[in-house]
C-alpha cells in the first residue's frame, strides 16, 4: 500500500498526536482518550441528523458519515475520531442483502452455509469503496491535527454475522461449519478477511492514520479452535492478513478473548483492545500497562502508551 504525500501520517499533521505516539511505542504527553465507533450514538445532535435515516444509508452517504464521525471530538475534544461505519458494511458494498433491523442487528435476506454459496459470493471491487473514501477525505480535511481511526470488522465476526444470518448468542452455526466442512468455512474465511482488508485499506489510504479490527464474536472460540480456523488467515507470520500493510501499520485488534490470548497474538500489532473486565483482570500480563475500555453509549476509550501494548 502507498499513501500520498499528503497523508496525516506522512506531511505530520497526526505523526506527533497522543494516539500515534502511544501506538508507535513512544510515551505521549497525555493517556490519548477517544470515543468508541456507538458511542457518539447517544448524542442528541446524533439522533437529529439520523431521523428518518437508516444505520447502513447513514454510514453510505459521505457527508453525513464524515459529520457523525466529527460531532464527538468537536463536542468532547477527544484526541481521536474513528470512522463511523459498521461490520456488516463491506458485504453491503459487494451486493450481498443485509440490512441492520432496529433491536436485532444486522441481518442477511439469506444466510451463507453451503459451498455453492460461498462459491458464488459477490466480490468487493475498489469502485465501489468509493463512498468510503470520500467520507474519510471529508473527515480527515475537518480533523486537523487529530488523527482519524479507521474502522472494520474482523474476518471471523463478518463470517459468523455470514453464516448465523443475524445476531448469535453462541454462535453454534459458524462454530459448527469450521468443524464439518472446514473447507467451505476456509473459503468464506477467505472471502471476509479480503473485503475487510480492502475495506479497511481505504480508510487507510483515504487518510485515516490508524485503523482498528473489531472481533466483536472470537470470544466464542477455544484457543485451539482459533490457533487453527482463524489466525492462519489473520494473524502476520501465520498467514495472509486482512489489514492494510505491514506490520508497522498503526492497527490493533479488538475482541472478547482474555488476555493471555492476546499477549500470544500481539505480534504484528501495534495494540489489542480489551474489554474493561478483561484489562483490570489481566493487567499483569501486558508489558507497559493496559488501558481499559467502557462499551456503553457515551463512553470513551483510552490507550496506555508502551511498545505494542497501548489498549483501546
Amino acid at each position: 500500500m502507498t499513501l500520498s504525500q499528503n497523508h496525516p501520517m506522512l506531511d505530520g499533521r497526526t505523526r506527533d498526536s497522543a494516539l500515534i505516539q502511544a501506538l508507535t511505542g513512544k510515551t505521549p504527553s497525555h493517556h490519548p482518550v477517544w470515543f468508541m465507533r456507538q458511542a457518539g450514538r447517544s448524542l442528541p445532535e446524533y439522533m437529529k441528523l439520523r431521523e428518518g435515516v437508516s444505520m447502513l444509508d447513514s454510514c453510505l452517504d459521505p457527508a453525513m458519515a464524515s459529520e457523525i464521525t466529527l460531532r464527538p471530538v468537536r463536542r468532547h475534544k477527544v484526541d481521536a475520531g474513528i470512522f463511523f461505519s459498521d461490520i456488516v458494511i463491506p458485504p453491503r458494498l459487494a451486493g450481498i442483502g443485509v440490512d441492520i433491523v432496529p433491536g436485532v442487528g444486522p441481518v442477511l435476506d439469506t444466510p451463507i452455509r453451503t459451498a455453492e454459496q460461498v462459491a458464488a459470493l459477490p466480490e468487493l471491487t475498489e469502485q465501489s469503496l468509493e463512498p468510503i473514501r470520500e467520507a474519510v477525505k471529508l473527515t480527515v480535511a475537518e480533523l486537523g491535527k487529530t488523527p482519524l481511526i479507521g474502522f472494520a470488522g474482523a474476518p471471523f465476526t463478518v463470517a459468523a454475522y455470514m453464516v448465523e444470518g443475524k445476531p448469535s448468542r453462541d454462535h453454534l452455526g459458524p462454530r459448527t461449519m469450521m468443524h464439518s466442512e472446514p473447507e467451505v468455512w476456509d473459503g468464506l474465511m477467505k472471502w471476509a478477511a479480503k473485503a475487510s482488508g480492502l475495506f479497511l485499506r481505504a480508510q487507510v489510504e483515504a487518510g485515516a492514520s490508524a485503523a482498528q479490527l473489531f472481533d466483536s464474536w472470537a470470544g466464542s472460540l477455544s484457543l485451539p479452535d482459533y490457533e487453527k480456523y482463524v489466525a492462519p488467515l489473520f494473524f502476520p507470520g501465520t498467514g495472509p492478513r486482512a489489514g492494510p500493510g505491514s506490520a508497522d501499520d498503526p492497527l490493533w485488534h479488538r475482541d472478547r478473548r482474555t488476555a493471555e490470548r492476546h499477549a500470544r497474538y500481539r505480534r504484528g500489532h501495534r495494540g489489542r483492545g480489551l474489554p474493561h473486565s478483561a484489562a483490570d483482570r489481566h493487567r499483569p500480563a501486558w508489558p507497559g500497562g493496559v488501558g481499559a475500555g467502557q462499551h456503553r453509549p457515551g463512553a470513551a476509550h483510552r490507550t496506555m502508551g508502551g511498545p505494542r501494548s497501548p489498549c483501546a
